[in-house]
This record gives C-alpha cells, structure tokens and sequence, in this order.
C-alpha cells in the first residue's frame, strides 16, 4: 500500500478507517499527509445493530452524503426519519441538525464538506 509520497495513496478503508474513527480523509489528517483535506471528509463507518450517534449534531454548517453500504440504517432529522434500506440507497442533507441509529449492524461511507472542526463528538 502507499504512502502518498508519490501523490498517490492506496489503502484499504476497513484498515485505515479503524485508526481514526472511520475517517479516512478531512482536516483532521495531518499537514503533508495526501489525505488532508479542507474541501471534504470522508469516513468507512462501520456500526453494530443499536449503535446510535451519542448527541444530536446540531447548528452543522456542512453539508453531507451518507450511502449505505450495507445493513440498515436510520438518519434522524427535525421531524423526519429516513431509512436506508437497501445497498445504495443515500440521503443528502445541508445545514440540517441530525443524529442516527444503526438498526442492523451496518456499514455506511459519509462525504461532507467543508471540512471544518468543531462538530466531533468527544470522546468518553
């Protein structure tokens, strides 16, 4: 696999998703790394069935893509649900709060852009 000293990174998400919450690229990389981005992000998420966002996000200036990978899962927005059901199905939204649940266990790839800090959930 690469390093991206050559401009180029190949990379398996299940692997690299895993050292950093699921994020595979966004402002969050370091200076110099090719995945440092603050155009966008993008994240592998891979959920157990039950696993639900810890807090709303809420006052989001992004705007994101979730698609469904596989599973089932549930994106909660102000008075309205939406549930991807299918492999391929995806939602958009911009500037909307929202949180979410996987109801099967689920695997989900995110973009959302810009790539600004302030909106990650703190660890516990």
């Amino acid at each position: 696999m690469g390093n991206g000293e050559d401009g180029i990174y190949v990379g398996r998400a299940p692997v690299d998703a895993a050292g950093d919450r699921g994020w595979l690229l966004g402002h969050f990389k370091p200076e110099g790394d090719i995945r440092h981005s603050e155009a966008v992000e993008i994240k592998w998420g891979v959920h157990p069935a039950g696993q639900r966002r810890a807090q709303w996000a809420v006052g989001d200036e992004r705007t994101a893509l979730l698609v469904l990978i596989s599973g089932r899962f549930r994106l909660e927005f102000p008075g309205r649900d939406v549930v991807l059901a299918e492999p391929g199905d995806y939602v958009v939204w911009d500037k909307v709060d929202h949180s979410w649940q996987a109801e099967e266990p689920s695997t989900v790839l995110t973009v959302r852009w810009p790539s600004i800090p302030g909106f990650a959930v703190p660890q516990e």
